[in-house]
């Protein structure tokens, strides 16, 4: 059968195609895409998804920070594995710009246990909590009731990473942290936690306001729980030092009632 159109006018049509941007012919004969099926039918049960084609974007699944951290901090059951678990997280950032990941200090299976907020330059460059003029601060607390870190402390933070610029942890960075926190306490085995800022407070109750809840009881995960004010804190507000010394007693007694 002859065409309907003669060869000046085809090549006419053709030359016209390829300015407007055609490269190639799909298909011999027109496709009326107003007959196609609106969803394309679902694969039988059992049947393996087609293999991506070139040029075609594959979307990986979705990852849960707090879940893989859940996974990882339950699997560990001491406390140099818990360290290992927590060197191996790649799901916060903070980890990438930090020196070293801060772990703890002091004695594990201590009485007392301090969850301080996030290591500061001093931490990141030894790799210990409270160092530096706030460290020093801490331990003269400590002696004033009798409390040592390398006998009868043990102490962690909520971030064993510095976030930049010693800014404030992010609520998605404190999330994906807290499994380990929370694995951290379980293997340590304190009797008593002691919150020092309103990033321990967060993090671990839920709450902020370290002025309001500073010397107040609480529980958390089957440990009596009190907040304190950071010695960073009291280093840029002397006055509250004396609010410091009654939360030193109030602990002390605690620890001779138990």
């Amino acid at each position: 059968m002859e065409s309907a159109l003669d060869y000046h006018s085809a090549h006419a049509l053709l030359a016209w195609q390829i300015e407007l941007g055609a490269t190639e012919a799909l298909c011999e004969t027109p496709v009326n895409r107003y007959e196609l099926e609106q969803q394309a039918p679902k694969p039988a049960r059992g049947a393996q998804p087609d293999a991506p084609q070139p040029g075609q974007i594959q979307r990986l699944p979705e990852v849960d920070p707090v879940e893989v951290a859940q996974k990882a901090a339950a699997a560990a059951t001491s406390l140099p594995a818990l360290r290992e678990a927590m060197a191996a997280f790649d799901h916060c950032e903070l980890k990438r710009g930090a020196r070293n990941l801060v772990f703890c200090d002091g004695q594990a299976g201590s009485r007392v246990m301090i969850i301080g907020e996030a290591p500061g330059r001093d931490e990141d460059r030894e790799g210990r909590p409270f160092v530096g003029r706030a460290g020093q601060l801490l331990d003269k607390m400590l002696g004033a009731i009798d409390l040592d870190r390398d006998k009868n402390v043990y102490i962690t933070n909520v971030l064993p990473w510095r976030p930049p610029q010693n800014r404030d942890p992010l609520p998605a960075e404190m999330a994906m942290m807290v499994p380990f926190l929370k694995r951290h306490v379980e293997l340590a085995e304190p009797e008593v936690l002691v919150l020092m800022g309103n990033i321990s407070c967060q993090a671990v109750l839920g709450k902020r306001g370290i002025t309001r809840l500073r010397g107040q009881w609480d529980q958390v995960w089957g440990k009596p729980v009190i907040p304190m004010f950071h010695p960073a804190y009291l280093l840029r507000q002397p006055a509250q030092k004396r609010a410091a010394w009654a939360d030193l007693l109030e602990l002390k007694a605690r620890l001779t009632a138990l």
